[in-house]
């Protein structure tokens, strides 16, 4: 009548599963029932090979909140993995980062001599003596060393561990760099309540593209810098010539860099850049526009910024001012200058 043993047990475990979710709280339905049934779902899919740990737990329930409000981090495990695959490769100067090794050329002295005509206290053999910066997505540590040749002293961050023993690595090269500076695997908002108005400058050079959300990014940046600090951003324009020089032609045919490198949805127009960042408590003193040129691996500027450019911000504000979301400041925008560093 049952058709056998295997009918019998079939039937069994289909009563067994719905006392399963009969016993399951809030399984009545409503917001709460939807996430508790999904981490119950997580958890029957992940018995299956390893028991799901405290920490996959937490990580499903915030996925669910995530509907309902921004990430809570700035690092996107997309990008991630894909810097993953390059960590040992920084300091081949003809590999994958050979345009950022060239890019030193004109990003290091326009970050020197936007610092040096702030301030005339510096010394000829060490222009950035004294001067704390914050090198954000540091990678290898290919804008540190420079920095901290000039006679800064740096400290570079980054969210992958491969990145940050390469940069230590080959810091250890040179007994100067090696007291100028520090590298630590952290993602820029895990330093801000150990480092709250702690450096003069912040350098995010081809990062903001990265990023899963670039307005918690800058207000990090805010609260890390003291007051009047400085912050230099180089990033890429989103525009149609960008998409096609930046990833058809050098991603998917030159392969200057390596193909998946950049998503044009995350490519940030300077006009917007420049919202965000008066929006939260800085003046916006100049923007550059870049150009990279494959035939000569070589950097310059330009006045036109439809591909790459470079911005450089002040914090406003006095010492102690609170979180800029809480009290926005005012802040005038100067006219842009496009002069090369």
């Amino acid at each position: 009548m049952w058709g056998g043993g295997g009918a019998v047990r079939a039937l069994t475990r289909a009563l067994g599963r719905r006392r399963m979710a009969a016993a399951l709280p809030g399984a009545a339905g409503g917001v709460r029932g939807t996430l508790q049934n999904y981490n119950w779902k997580m958890q029957l899919k992940s018995s299956s090979s390893l028991p799901m740990s405290l920490t996959e737990i937490k990580s499903g329930m915030l996925t669910g909140k995530r509907l309902f409000s921004t990430s809570h981090s700035s690092v996107d495990p997309k990008e991630m993995k894909k810097f993953q695959l390059l960590a040992q490769k920084w300091w081949d100067e003809d590999g994958e980062y050979s345009a950022l090794h060239s890019m030193n050329d004109i990003r290091v002295p326009f970050i020197r001599d936007t610092l040096l005509s702030m301030s005339s206290n510096y010394s000829l053999g060490s222009p950035l003596s004294g001067v704390k910066i914050l090198d954000v997505g540091c990678g290898g540590g290919l804008l540190s060393e420079p920095l901290g040749r000039l006679g800064a002293s740096v400290t570079g961050i980054d969210p992958l561990e491969d990145n940050i023993r390469t940069a230590e690595r080959h810091k250890s090269f040179d007994p100067v760099l090696a007291k100028r500076i520090q590298y630590k695997c952290s993602s820029l908002e895990e330093i801000v309540e150990e480092s709250m108005e702690t450096f003069d400058v912040i350098v995010a050079s081809e990062v903001v593209e990265h990023v899963a959300d670039l307005e918690m990014f800058i207000k990090c940046c805010f609260q890390l810098l003291k007051p009047e600090g400085s912050l230099f951003i180089t990033t890429i324009n989103k525009t149609q010539l960008s998409y096609i020089l930046g990833i058809v032609v050098a991603e998917k045919i030159v392969g200057i860099v390596p193909e998946g490198t950049h998503e044009w949805e995350k490519f940030v127009p300077p006009e917007e850049l420049e919202h965000l960042l008066e929006s939260n408590g800085f003046s916006v003193k100049a923007v550059n526009g870049m150009l990279y040129n494959p035939l000569s691996g070589s950097w310059s500027w330009m006045e036109n910024t439809s591909i790459n450019y470079a911005m450089h911000a002040v914090r406003s504000g006095a010492q102690g001012q609170s979180d800029p979301t809480d009290t926005p400041a005012e802040v005038s925008s100067e006219q842009p200058s496009a002069t090369a560093a």
